[in-house]
C-alpha cells in the first residue's frame, strides 16, 4: 500500500483561497499536484495572503487542476505562472474561457486597490496570457492518463458552466476534489452528477450549517420582490456574481416578462464581465440543461430580450442613475466589495422606495455582509449612506448545495468512504457539516486547519 499526502494551504478555516496539494506516486515517480489557486476575498487581511509566497516551490508543481473559474478558485494561477509554475493546467473548456476573462477583469481591479494601498500588484497580463499557455481542456466524463497508473476525470459538479469535480484514481483507490457543488435543479445547468464508490473526499461546505428556502418558492419570491419594487417606482438592485447568478437571473426575468408575470421595466446588465460571461455561455449551449436547450431552440435566443440593455462603457454605467421610472440593474460584484453595483448603492440605497435584492453568499468583512446583517448606515466610496431601502434575501438561488444537499451528495460514497475532509466553508459551518457527516451517515470526517497535512493509504 503506497502513501500519499494531503495539504490544505487555502480554502481550510475559510471559503475563499481554494487551494490543495496533492503529493502521490504514479507507481514511477513522484508527482505534486494541485487542486485550485483561488484568491482570498472579503477582508483586509485577504489582501496581504494573496500577496505572500507561496508555501511551496511554484517550480516544483507538476499539474494544477480547476474546478471552476471562480476567483476564490483561480485568482492566484496568475501569480503561481509568475512564480515558477511551468507544469500543465487542465480544466473543461468554458472554465478555460471563462477564467481568462475573468482573470483579465480582476486585474483591473487589483490595480486600482494597489494604487490606494501602495502596494504593487501580485500579477500582470503578461501573466495571464503565459498561464493560457500552458492551459488544457477536457470534457466531462472523458478520462485521461495523467501520468502513470494515475487516471483523471472530470465530473459534472453543477455548480457554473463547466465547473468540474476532479477525480483521481490510480485504478486501486479514487478520490474526489470537489470544489463547489451545484444547487440543483437550476434554471440553465444539469444536475450535480451522481458519484459512487469514493475512498477519500474533500467536499465544500459553504452552506454546510444552512438550508435553502424551498426551491419551488425561489421563482415565486423573486416575482414578488420585482412586482412590489416596480409598483412603488423603485430600482432593484442586483449585486450579481457575473458569472452563474446573473445568467440564471435573466433568464428567470426573462421567461417571466414573456409570461406576463412581470411589468415590461428596463433591465440593465452593468457588467463588463458578465456581459463577456454571458456571450460564453452562449457558445457553450451544450453544457446547459436539457429545458434550456429546448426553450433556446425555439426563441430568438436565450439571455436575451428586448428590454435587457449592456452597458459596457462608464459613461452608459453612470447614465442608469438619470433613467426615470422603476427599472433593475444586475451589476458586480456579487458581494458588493467592488464593482459598478457600489456606484448603484450609493445612490438608490437611501431610496425608500428602492430594493437591494442579496441572492448568494456574503463574506465576512464585505459590505454585502453588513448589509445582510441589517446595517442601517454602511460606508461606500467614502461617504457615510443611509441604508432607507429594503433589503431583501433569497438564497434558493444560491450555486451552492445546502447542508441537506452537501448530506444526500456525500451519502452517495458512504459504504465506500474512508475519510471526508471537510473544507471551504467559514467554521462554524465546516464543523457542522463534520457532525451531521458523523451523526447521520457514520463517517470518518475531518475539518482540517489551514496549512494540515495529512497522509492516506492510496
Amino acid at each position: 500500500m503506497t502513501k500519499a499526502k494531503i495539504t490544505f494551504y487555502g480554502g481550510a478555516g475559510t471559503v475563499t483561497g481554494a487551494n490543495f496539494l496533492f503529493e502521490v506516486n504514479d507507481g514511477t515517480k513522484d508527482l505534486k499536484i494541485l487542486v485550485d489557486c483561488g484568491m482570498f476575498q472579503g477582508s483586509k487581511i485577504s489582501d496581504d495572503q494573496n500577496r505572500d509566497p507561496f508555501p511551496y516551490q511554484p517550480s516544483e508543481i507538476d499539474y494544477l487542476f480547476v474546478t471552476h473559474a471562480h476567483l476564490d478558485h483561480i485568482g492566484r494561477i496568475p501569480k503561481l505562472v509568475r512564480d515558477g509554475f511551468k507544469g500543465v493546467i487542465y480544466s473543461t473548456p468554458p472554465t478555460k474561457d471563462i477564467s481568462a476573462v475573468s482573470l483579465i477583469d480582476s486585474l483591473g481591479v487589483l490595480e486600482k486597490e494597489a494604487k490606494n494601498s501602495g502596494q504593487p500588484v501580485f500579477y500582470e497580463e503578461a501573466d495571464v496570457l503565459a498561464a493560457g499557455r500552458l492551459w488544457q481542456t477536457k470534457n466531462f466524463r472523458e478520462p485521461f492518463i495523467l501520468s502513470g497508473n494515475l487516471k483523471v476525470t472530470f465530473r459534472d459538479a453543477g455548480h457554473i458552466l463547466g465547473s468540474s469535480m476532479i477525480e483521481i484514481t490510480n485504478g486501486l483507490k479514487t478520490i474526489m476534489f470537489t470544489g463547489d457543488l451545484g444547487n440543483s435543479p437550476t434554471p440553465l445547468l444539469p444536475d450535480t452528477e451522481v458519484i459512487s464508490n469514493l475512498d477519500y473526499l474533500i467536499m465544500e461546505s459553504v452552506y454546510g450549517d444552512r438550508l435553502h428556502e424551498n426551491r419551488g418558492a425561489r421563482k415565486d419570491r423573486l416575482e414578488d420582490v420585482i412586482e412590489n419594487t416596480m409598483k412603488a417606482g423603485g430600482t432593484l438592485m442586483v449585486p450579481a456574481f457575473s458569472i452563474e447568478r446573473t445568467q440564471e437571473i435573466i433568464y428567470e426575468i426573462e421567461t417571466m416578462m414573456e409570461a406576463g408575470r412581470i411589468p415590461t421595466v428596463p433591465v440593465f446588465l452593468d457588467s463588463p464581465l458578465a456581459i463577456k460571461v454571458t456571450d460564453i455561455y452562449k457558445k457553450y449551449e451544450s453544457y446547459w440543461n436539457q429545458q434550456a436547450i429546448k426553450e433556446n431552440f425555439h426563441r430568438d435566443g436565450l439571455l436575451n430580450f428586448p428590454k435587457l440593455k449592456k452597458t459596457l462603457t462608464t459613461p452608459e454605467s453612470r447614465a442608469i442613475a438619470g433613467v426615470t421610472g422603476p427599472k433593475i440593474i444586475l451589476a458586480g460584484s456579487g458581494m458588493s466589495n467592488g464593482g459598478r453595483i457600489i456606484h448603484h448603492e450609493k445612490h438608490f440605497l437611501p431610496d425608500p422606495k428602492s430594493t437591494l435584492l442579496i441572492m448568494g453568499y456574503q463574506s465576512a468583512g464585505s459590505l454585502g455582509r453588513q448589509l445582510e446583517d441589517g446595517a442601517r448606515l454602511v460606508r461606500i466610496l467614502g461617504t457615510d449612506v443611509p441604508v432607507s431601502a429594503k433589503v431583501e434575501i433569497i438564497t434558493g438561488y444560491s450555486a451552492h448545495k445546502d447542508s441537506n444537499g452537501l448530506l444526500e451528495f456525500a451519502s452517495q460514497s458512504a459504504d465506500t468512504l474512508k475519510k471526508v475532509f471537510v473544507v471551504m466553508g467559514e467554521p462554524k459551518s465546516s464543523f457542522y457539516l463534520v457532525q451531521r457527516l458523523r451523526d447521520y451517515l457514520g463517517l470518518d470526517a475531518v475539518a482540517p486547519e489551514a496549512g494540515q497535512s495529512v497522509v492516506i493509504d492510496f
